[in-house]
């Protein structure tokens, strides 16, 4: 059976780092598994790997789409299974790397969504809603479903609310195995230290003009409401720019939030009993763990 590595974890751990060391050992290439580095534009507020990082490895599933518009995990899997195949083709390991543990596992469980049109005129009355008030929908709708949620993604929640609506309640996901073996590797820091990573990271961003990086997509026509959908950084910046905050609520709001949602990416990957947890640090033990499953 043909293996495919997987590197996750939360954000700020350096897995999209790891991933190219372990593609320049394996002969890999590598697919980003990132809900908000698929979008265009969005590259220093997101941390997108750059040019140079890449160390010539070939990277997929990155500006694949317009931030104007929503792009769904269901079109994530079926374009990572496009890569996949074709990694696998040139005799090649996939690798897949990221923190959003929605697109890894639509691979790694093969989960096949419900096809449910978008209802406009339902989106529109629910985007006027708070985040709080959609989850409450929702959990009258759905409990299963509002349980395993983001809840601070509203463009999830109504997406849930709308499939809900429309079939009654929202159908149990079908789990389809792809034929690969997946070697799944999690990457962990104690909490203080992350904390501090990501502070330094969030500065790093700021020096590398991440303002500016907004400003200028806001001016390319993505509007103030679809940054904050995007959320974090984007969100947060969008409202420094339209003077709602200042530039230090910004960066306190923003290291608190990004923490809180590196939490919640913990919460979500504790499920998963097939991930083999390392410290960064553990270069050689992850390199052995990953011979012994090949």
């Amino acid at each position: 059976m043909k293996k495919v590595i997987v590197i996750l974890g939360q954000t700020a751990t350096r897995k999209s780092d790891l991933a190219v060391r372990i593609a320049k050992k394996f002969n890999g290439e590598i697919i980003s598994a990132d809900s908000r580095q698929v979008y265009r534009g969005l590259d220093i507020g997101t941390g997108k790997i750059t040019k140079k990082e890449m160390r010539g490895i070939l990277h997929h599933l990155l500006d694949v789409a317009d931030p104007k518009k929503q792009f769904t995990v269901a079109e994530y899997q079926k374009k990572t299974i496009y890569a996949i195949a074709e990694i696998v083709k040139k005799g090649k390991t996939p690798i897949l790397c990221g923190g959003t543990g929605f697109y890894i596992d639509a691979i790694t469980k093969g989960i096949t969504f419900p096809r449910v049109s978008p209802n406009i005129k339902l989106r529109k009355i629910l985007e006027k809603q708070s985040i709080e008030t959609l989850f409450n929908m929702l959990k009258k709708l759905d409990k299963k479903r509002a349980k395993n949620i983001d809840f601070k993604n509203k463009v999830r929640l109504i997406r849930a609310i709308e499939i809900a609506k429309a079939l009654g309640k929202i159908p149990k996901k079908t789990e389809a195995r792809l034929p690969f073996k997946f070697i799944k590797i999690g990457l962990y820091l104690p909490p203080d230290k992350l904390k501090k990573k990501i502070e330094k990271r969030l500065l790093i961003r700021k020096k590398m003009g991440m303002l500016g990086e907004t400003r200028k997509l806001h001016k390319q026509g993505l509007s103030w409401k679809r940054m904050k959908e995007l959320g974090l950084e984007y969100g947060f910046l969008a409202l420094y720019l339209q003077k709602k905050i200042n530039k230090q609520k910004m960066i306190e709001k923003l290291n608190n939030e990004i923490y809180k949602y590196a939490k919640r990416q913990m919460t979500w990957f504790k499920r998963d009993k097939e991930i083999k947890w390392f410290d960064l640090k553990d270069y050689k033990k992850i390199i052995q763990y990953i011979k012994e499953k090949f």
